[in-house]
């Protein structure tokens, strides 16, 4: 008997994407943290993008507060704005949209189309 294949069945990975600026102290700081996140979430994908070296995909968004995260799964944005520069608070955010897959819902239309136009001309196909 054959059983079906889980890969089918399991949902899309979170995908979290930082928006910062290579000018901006915080985020020259937040790097390391971001790269311990990587380290203690090895099932969750992790981006960094640099709005200004990506302001086509960007387009009318404009980031305020550093770090800003948008926070996919799949196809569908589950979290955008600033976050604490934290691991325990990122990690946090992260542990609560794996327990509530519904969580998230109202990351916003803007949310969605960025996403939309990152996935097209800046992420990496994963």
């Amino acid at each position: 008997m054959a059983l079906p294949h889980a890969a089918a069945t399991a949902p899309a990975p979170l995908r979290v994407i930082c928006l910062c600026a290579d000018w901006c102290g915080v985020c020259r700081e937040w790097t390391g943290i971001f790269e311990e996140l990587m380290a203690r979430h090895p099932h969750v994908l992790f981006d960094w993008v640099d709005v200004e070296d990506e302001a086509d995909a960007m387009g009318d968004v404009d980031i305020e507060t550093f770090p800003t995260l948008l926070v996919a799964q799949g196809s569908r944005a589950r979290f955008f704005g600033p976050v604490q520069p934290s691991a325990a608070h990122v990690t946090r955010l992260l542990e609560s949209l794996l327990a509530d897959p519904a969580q998230g819902r109202d990351a916003g239309p803007e949310a969605g189309a960025l996403l939309d136009r990152l996935h097209a001309s800046v992420l990496p196909k994963r």
